[in-house]
């Protein structure tokens, strides 16, 4: 017991981070495993039981875990230098993957769009599809993203700066801006006339373009995180990584729908 202390307490001297005993990992995949297998089953069988769980386990375990790490950086000063480096790489590596995960949308819309076949009549938008305009809510949309940016900027530098009233007034104007973008394309949704189901048009253009709403969904709920912990006074000038990931997520976004808007609704049209 006493050799298990002393070195329990050298381990504690490194500078790297040391994460505590928690079950949220084992939970978390536990959740996130029973989310396809309820998928499958909701799609074969029609039941939800099992997919409403796992969304529930996973959105609460989510939750916790993050709640914890929050702790761990603000009130227990875990998070060293080191320790915010590899948080900084970590969040870079996720941008990364998901960089790959639209470069496979975009590569099937090139692929179908720049030989398109005899099935959908050998010319792009296939016969029948009616795309939208592009200079009206898609234009509006991205000067709204692109706005956006510049709020969250300007709230990280505000930030950096110790201007706290100029940062959270920037960063309740970029929260306000990405929910703002979600309901003007569920508007453009509705206004659409062809479905997922019209021919691959239908297929590139509500995943390339759905998938980038959820991602906006997810972006601005991390900022409305954000803004609920900056003004708990989590953050400081020299200590803000939370905020600083929600930036880089965010801009990940505003990029994203820029190639989106030029390959799609304005090249594609």
């Amino acid at each position: 017991m006493l050799f298990t202390y002393t070195l329990y307490m050298y381990m504690r001297k490194t500078p790297f981070h040391l994460v505590e005993m928690s079950p949220w990992p084992l939970i978390g995949s536990l959740g996130i495993f029973s989310m396809p297998v309820g998928l499958v089953l909701y799609l074969r069988l029609a039941t939800t039981s099992l997919l409403l769980l796992s969304i529930f386990l996973t959105a609460s375990v989510a939750f916790l875990w993050w709640r914890d790490i929050v702790r761990e950086s603000t009130f227990q000063g875990s998070h060293t230098s080191y320790v915010v480096s590899g948080l900084k790489i970590g969040v870079l590596l996720f941008i990364v993957s998901e960089v790959c995960f639209f470069f496979a949308f975009f590569w099937a819309y090139f692929h179908s769009s720049l030989a398109p076949n005899v099935e959908i009549g050998s010319v792009w938008p296939p016969i029948g599809i009616t795309t939208l305009p592009t200079f009206s809510v898609p234009l509006l949309n991205t000067s709204v993203l692109l706005l956006s940016g510049v709020s969250v900027t300007w709230s990280h530098h505000a930030i950096e700066e110790g201007k706290f009233k100029n940062a959270g007034f920037g960063l309740l104007i970029t929260v306000l801006l990405g929910f703002y973008f979600l309901l003007l394309q569920l508007g453009e949704y509705k206004e659409t006339m062809f479905s997922i189901a019209d021919s691959v048009y239908g297929s590139t253009f509500f995943m390339a373009t759905g998938f980038h709403g959820l991602h906006v969904l997810v972006g601005a709920t991390f900022l409305t995180v954000c803004l609920f912990r900056f003004y708990k006074f989590h953050f400081t000038t020299s200590h803000h990584v939370g905020f600083l990931a929600a930036a880089w997520y965010w801009h990940f976004v505003d990029v994203v729908w820029l190639f989106l808007y030029i390959s799609i609704y304005w090249w594609g049209s």
